[in-house]
């Protein structure tokens, strides 16, 4: 157990066909259903993660890959959720890690103060106001060694530093930033990553088989099988802004989906931009077999309270029919569900907006249905933000029947940003705010 977990509930350790298992834990809260008007959509349940110290959970996955947790709890489960069969069980994946962001001498630097956290794919039960974690397992290479979330690239990503922002960290061709999830009918596991950005394929152990990276990322030193199969355009990605939500159609197609707008031809053209692109990938072809254009509405109405509009993002999407997306846009403080029906006139992969000398790009139309592209139509199903109960930063979400919704939310390992997020001991201040799984009833389903 970490030397920090004193008065912090125990986690046990279990060993199935060498695949490590679970970490079982208790849990406290929260409420069953919210009241909200008939007719409307409402919470059904709430449930809440215990405390399971960071480097109990680690070191029990691949010991002695933490050995200072700093006071850290298991969190950031929440990047996404998917189905695991039985009912109230869901898979989840932790995203890079705890992390944050201090300013020096005016320069936002990019923390890890647990660098040597490994993402895990992890296995939870919701069953009334308790989430357990049933399994975990974690990420690793070739050769088994843990992949870590630190950043990739030196003048690509953001440079890794310590918790305090004094110390430089070593930069990690293995890193994962992962998001997205989904599980294969062979038992592996297909995540997204948001360096890369990537595509990428893991076996039921654990271990990766394939990371599918843009054209030209030149990505070296990697102990996994790396191939150059996504289109170059996304080199562009906003940095820490790559490939956050997975879908897995019926017929075994992936569609990934890019968080915000690419950063084309420039910075400022991403942030003022409302078009973002979604990417449909062949399991059987190992290749990108379309392209779309999804355009976001204005940031005011998403979040009323928000006017800034590189705060929207997709976190999740989910397929709710053969080419049928339910498609998560979100700020930190609110979400809005849309569905879209991917149609092949819709299609601009290898179209001239792949080209990074087009201009004006894509990302700089103010109305792209004007320029001839075939933009995807939209639906809404459910404003959450005026859902009672329903949290913030929801990255997650699953289909649970024709009615029911299983949101989970990103709780950032109750880290926040500033020198303030830790204490003169380098212990966390924890930000309070816990990983939950929320059921959303929708009066008239999907």
């Amino acid at each position: 157990m970490s030397p920090y977990a004193a008065g912090r509930r125990s986690v046990h350790r279990s060993v199935a066909a060498g695949v490590p298992l679970a970490l079982l834990a208790a849990l406290t809260v929260a409420g069953t259903a919210v009241g909200a008007p008939s007719g409307e959509a409402r919470v059904t349940g709430s449930a809440t993660l215990g405390d399971i110290p960071l480097g109990t959970f680690s070191n029990a996955l691949l010991p002695g890959t933490v050995g200072d947790d700093r006071g850290v709890d298991l969190g950031g489960i929440g990047s996404d959720i998917y189905p695991a069969g039985r009912k109230g069980e869901f898979w989840t994946v932790t995203d890079r890690g705890p992390n944050g962001q201090i300013k020096v001498a005016g320069e936002k630097r990019r923390t890890f103060p647990v660098p040597g956290f490994d993402p895990a794919i992890v296995k939870i039960r919701v069953s009334g106001g308790t989430v357990k974690v049933l399994d975990a397992i974690p990420i690793t290479t070739s050769s088994g060694k843990p992949v870590t979330g630190l950043s990739n690239q030196k003048g690509r990503d953001e440079a890794p530093y310590s918790y305090d922002a004094s110390t430089p960290l070593s930069y990690n061709p293995n890193g994962l930033d992962t998001e997205g999830i989904v599980r294969a009918e062979d038992g592996s596991f297909w995540l997204v990553d948001e360096y890369g950005p990537s595509l990428i394929n893991v076996s039921a152990r654990g271990k990766i088989l394939t990371r599918y990276v843009p054209k030209g990322l030149g990505l070296t030193g990697a102990d996994y099988r790396v191939v150059e199969a996504l289109p170059a355009v996304l080199l562009h990605r906003k940095i820490n802004r790559g490939f956050e939500g997975l879908a897995q159609l019926p017929g075994g197609d992936l569609v990934m989906a890019v968080q915000s707008p690419l950063s084309l031809p420039d910075t400022d053209a991403g942030e003022e931009s409302l078009t973002t692109r979604l990417l449909r990938f062949s399991t059987k072809k190992r290749a990108v077999t379309a392209e779309y254009a999804y355009r976001f509405d204005p940031v005011s109405v998403v979040d009323p309270s928000e006017d800034d509009t590189s705060e929207l993002k997709i976190s999740s999407v989910v397929a709710v029919g053969r080419d049928r997306l339910l498609v998560e846009e979100r700020t930190d403080k609110a979400a809005r569900l849309q569905v879209v029906k991917l149609t092949r006139g819709a299609d601009i992969l290898g179209d001239k907006w792949d080209d990074d000398t087009t201009s004006p790009s894509l990302e700089q139309l103010d109305d792209p249905a004007a320029s001839g592209v075939p933009v995807l139509r939209k639906r809404l199903v459910v404003d959450l933000g005026t859902v009672k109960g329903v949290p913030g930063k929801i990255e997650g979400v699953a289909r649970v029947d024709h009615d029911t919704l299983a949101l989970i939310n990103d709780n950032d390992f109750g880290m926040t940003d500033g020198p303030e997020a830790f204490d003169a001991q380098g212990r966390l201040v924890d930000s309070g705010i816990e990983t939950t799984v929320t059921y959303v009833r929708l009066p008239r389903g999907i």
